[in-house]
């Protein structure tokens, strides 16, 4: 199963810092993990294998709604910092909407994204 992981830059901390809580999981269930560039780098950086994409600013963003368009990745995780403006909005936006559309599950914050581990393959 792939997975998206996207952090913005005052979240990347907080992803790289859950990956971690949950590594256990994610390494048992063999997931393989897809990020925006700098996001995947500092999950890297934490010894996790991911596959990235451009940095969000650069098109990240839209390559993950591509592949959950294409039916490839079946979760989004995507911590959104809500105190600080982005100028990538719009490409955000579009992730989110392409989600719905093709019924992804997606948290924008830790504690759903926690509730995703949880539910996909702990509660399983």
């Amino acid at each position: 199963m792939e997975i998206a992981v996207i952090a913005h830059d005052g979240k990347k901390a907080d992803m790289v810092q859950f990956l971690n809580r949950n590594s256990s999981v994610l390494k048992k269930e063999n997931i393989k993990i897809i990020a925006t560039g700098t996001t995947g780098s500092k999950a890297e950086a934490a010894g996790f294998k991911v596959k990235k994409m451009l940095s969000g600013p650069q098109g990240g963003d839209a390559q993950i709604a591509g592949r959950v368009a294409e039916g490839k990745t079946k979760m989004v995780l995507f911590f959104k910092d809500p105190l600080s403006s982005h100028p990538h909005e719009a490409d955000v936006n579009m992730l989110i909407r392409v989600c719905d559309v093709h019924n992804i599950p997606l948290a924008t914050n830790e504690a759903t994204a926690q509730l995703l581990i949880n539910g996909m393959f702990i509660n399983s």
